[in-house]
């Protein structure tokens, strides 16, 4: 169906959740290696190069990007709905980035909840401003992460040695040792005393946050994600550009980790993450009647912040101190594919059978009670008119 004659409320965007399911699965192929080994293991320079190449940094700029796309479909029900905006926004943000402080404590010190919360405040009252502010901010955003990159960059070129030691420093084997043999209690005080030692992330990732959620926000506007000729033409550009580009710079990465290690994570890897979103809205055109995959990732999607916390919970289980004790594993990378694997099926199973009985994942039941309980102004007037793209289905 075109959806330029979708009715309202007819469902979710399926090319969306694919996505999101891909993004949460990505997300962990990537974590998994951080729980195996807080510090440091090298696992040979053809692993660790594909290990640059295909994921670090894409599925994180993926999932940042297709946030700022749920801000853009909820902008659009708001105001189709008649409903003020931000509304419930920033309560919404604020709950987040108090999931997010515990999920830190309690479970995971990379936690990436906190620093889509800071975005959301931000970028949600930039929706309610011109198409050129936005834009704006957005370049500008761009700019000031690619001056931070590339100046670290050149000083790690040209200040440090090319050469890495590849033996631990007393900080990595002490962590190494807390996560592998220390308690609960003690990995729990030692993320919340190094609490805002780890949250600078936050703050340095800022203007790249910023610049995908507006990102997300223009593609969906255009049609990107839409079934119909302009959404496929869109995605099969951005599937050539994306791979044309970014599989040579993060080869390039690859190839010299010491030197573009960092501009391979956090800028050349936004250019390959396109090529995905592309390549994947390719393969969904393509797909007349979905079959187990398509339903499996759809489901994670929709599930993906129970998801996501989830899949630290499991990681956290198999690999720290208080649960299996199994971070002797991270030493074969063999094992650790393994451990991703045995994950991602937990995840797929459990969402599809939650789903089967429930309309939401738990931690997104959870944010819509604590929500509803937020008041939410209307506006005086009748129901304002979409301001700009075309009439999307709701996200």
């Amino acid at each position: 169906m075109d959806t330029n004659t979708r009715p309202r409320g007819s469902g979710r965007l399926p090319l969306l959740d694919v996505l999101r399911g891909i993004a949460i699965l990505g997300t962990l192929g990537m974590n998994i290696w951080l729980f195996g080994h807080p510090g440091s293991v090298d696992y040979g320079p053809v692993a660790e190069g594909l290990r640059t190449l295909f994921l670090s940094g894409k599925f994180y700029a993926m999932l940042t990007l297709l946030f700022g796309v749920g801000l853009a479909i909820q902008y659009r029900a708001a105001k189709e709905g008649g409903r003020s905006w931000p509304g419930t926004q920033p309560s919404r943000a604020l709950l987040l980035l108090v999931e997010g402080a515990l999920h830190v404590v309690l479970l995971f010190a990379w936690d990436v909840l906190m620093g889509y919360a800071v975005t959301a405040l931000v970028v949600v009252y930039l929706l309610g401003l011109s198409e050129r502010t936005r834009t704006v901010v957005m370049w500008t955003a761009l700019g000031l992460h690619l001056a931070f990159v590339a100046g670290v960059t050149a000083a790690m070129s040209l200040l440090l040695p090319v050469e890495r030691d590849p033996r631990l420093t007393p900080e990595q084997i002490e962590w190494d040792r807390l996560y592998r043999e220390g308690s609960y209690s003690e990995q729990v005080l030692d993320r919340a005393t190094s609490f805002l030692l780890t949250r600078t992330e936050i703050v340095i990732a800022l203007p790249m946050t910023v610049f995908l959620f507006l990102l997300g926000v223009r593609l969906y506007r255009a049609g990107a994600f839409g079934d119909d000729p302009l959404g496929r033409t869109l995605r099969y550009r951005m599937a050539v550009w994306g791979l044309g580009l970014g599989l040579p710079l993060n080869a390039l990465a690859a190839a010299f980790p010491g030197d573009l290690g960092m501009a391979g994570r956090n800028a050349f890897a936004m250019v390959l993450m396109l090529g995905y979103v592309g390549v994947v809205g390719m393969v969904m055109d393509r797909v007349r009647r979905p079959g187990h995959v398509t339903a499996s990732l759809t489901a994670v999607g929709r599930t993906a912040l129970s998801c996501y916390l989830l899949q630290n919970l499991l990681a956290s289980l198999i690999f720290y101190s208080w649960g299996l004790g199994m971070g002797h594993l991270a030493e074969h990378a063999g094992w650790m594919v393994a451990a991703w694997a045995v994950i991602s099926l937990v995840l797929v199973v459990g969402a599809r059978l939650w789903l089967s009985r429930f309309p939401r994942g738990p931690m997104e039941t959870f944010q819509a009670r604590i929500l509803a309980l937020v008041p939410e102004r209307r506006p005086v007037s009748g129901p304002s008119a979409v301001e700009e793209g075309r009439p999307e289905a709701r996200g």
